[in-house]
């Protein structure tokens, strides 16, 4: 399962959907475009907008700056992520933490 914790100024994404083998996983396919093209945008706009570490299962994105662009653009990764949970509830979670 894919678990995805939003926090105020971080976002983790871990693990493996399981909804196909590895290279053939179109819930993880799709998670992973949703996310790259996320960040993809925001850092055209702005290389200090934010910073990522990737490793095997993990993504760690912390957000740094507060405009109107990367706000927008990490709102709309988000509702996309939720959108895709709905239809894939068994190999997606989303926990959202106050902090």
């Amino acid at each position: 399962m894919i678990k995805i914790k939003i926090k105020k100024e971080q976002i983790t994404i871990t693990g493996h959907a399981n909804f196909a083998d590895y290279g053939q996983d179109i819930v993880c396919a799709s998670v992973s475009s949703i996310v790259t093209t996320t960040i993809n945008a925001i850092l055209s706009f702005d290389e200090k907008a934010l910073v990522y570490e990737e490793n095997k299962d993990k993504l760690n994105l912390k957000k740094f700056k507060k405009d109107h662009i990367t706000e927008t653009l990490l709102k709309n990764m988000i509702r996309l992520l939720k959108e895709l949970a709905q239809s894939y509830p068994q190999n997606i979670k989303i926990i959202e933490e106050e902090n």
